[in-house]
C-alpha cells in the first residue's frame, strides 16, 4: 500500500497513512488508505486547498475520497469540504451548530484568506452527514480506523481518529488542534478550557504510549510530549 507520499509534500507515518502540513497556518491534513475507501481528516481553510488535497488523494492511491472526518469546527479545519463531492462527512456531535456560514467566513478573512475565497467556501460550507457520540468505527476495506469524539477541550466538538497498528506501523492518533507543537495551544472563545486536560488523558488512553501523535499544528510527537502539554494546559487553565 505504499505510495511516493514525499513526491506530493506528504508525511509517510506508516502504510497506507500520510499527513500533509497545509501551507500559511500549518494546518494537517491526513489521510488514512484501505482497500476500497479513503479517509481524509480535515480539508484546509478553502476550496482551493480541498481541491488540491483531492486531486493528490486521488494521484496517490488512484480513488476518490470516501470518508471525511473532520477534528473540530475552525476554519482552517474545515472550509475544504466542498471540494469532496460524494463523500460521506463526519463530525463530533453538535458540530453543525458551531459550523456557522458568517462566522467562518468573517474568521477567515481575519486570519488572511481573500474575502472572495472566505466567501466562496462558506457559501458552500458542508454539514457533517454522521454525528460522533462517543466511538464510531469505520471499515475503509481490509482496514478499521476509530472515530472517537474526545472533546470538548480546544472547541466544543473535537474529534480524534485513531488509526490502530498494522505490520511494522505503529498506531496512529490524529489529534487536531488538541495538541499542538509548532506554538503554545490555541483557547478562542469556543475552547472549554475546564475540560481540555482530561481530553488529552483520553487521547493518550487511545493511542497508548508507542502511539504516533499527530497535532493539528506541527509535526508528529509521542506520548511524553502529549502529557507534557496535558499538565501545562492543566496549570494554564487552573485545572486539579
Amino acid at each position: 500500500m505504499d505510495v511516493s507520499w514525499e513526491e506530493f509534500g506528504w508525511e509517510r507515518l506508516g502504510d497506507g497513512v500520510g499527513r500533509r502540513r497545509l501551507p500559511v497556518w500549518d494546518a494537517t491534513a491526513g489521510l488514512i488508505a484501505g482497500e476500497s475507501s479513503l479517509l481524509l481528516y480535515d480539508t484546509g481553510a478553502t476550496l482551493r486547498e480541498g481541491a488540491e488535497l483531492r486531486a493528490q488523494a486521488e494521484a496517490l492511491f488512484g480513488r476518490r475520497v470516501t470518508h471525511i472526518a473532520l477534528s473540530h469546527p475552525h476554519f482552517d479545519h474545515v472550509l475544504g469540504t466542498a471540494a469532496f463531492s460524494g463523500a460521506e462527512v463526519y463530525g463530533a456531535v453538535g458540530i453543525e451548530r458551531a459550523l456557522v456560514r458568517e462566522a467562518l467566513r468573517d474568521d477567515a478573512a481575519r486570519q488572511g484568506v481573500s474575502a472572495e475565497d472566505a466567501a466562496e467556501a462558506a457559501d458552500l460550507l458542508v454539514h457533517p452527514h454522521h454525528a460522533v457520540c462517543g466511538e464510531w468505527t469505520l471499515d475503509l476495506g481490509g482496514r478499521q480506523v476509530l472515530l472517537a469524539n474526545v472533546g470538548p477541550g480546544h472547541s466544543g466538538h473535537d474529534l480524534a481518529v485513531l488509526v490502530p497498528a498494522s505490520g511494522d506501523s505503529p498506531e496512529i492518533v490524529f489529534c487536531g488542534d488538541l495538541v499542538e507543537e509548532s506554538g503554545e495551544p490555541q483557547a478562542g472563545s469556543d475552547a472549554v478550557t475546564s475540560r481540555w486536560p482530561a481530553a488529552l488523558d483520553r487521547l493518550l488512553s487511545l493511542g497508548g504510549e508507542d502511539a504516533v501523535y499527530v497535532p493539528g499544528h506541527g509535526a508528529a510527537v509521542d506520548a511524553a510530549f502529549v502529557r507534557t502539554q496535558r499538565d501545562q494546559l492543566a496549570v494554564r487553565f487552573g485545572v486539579l
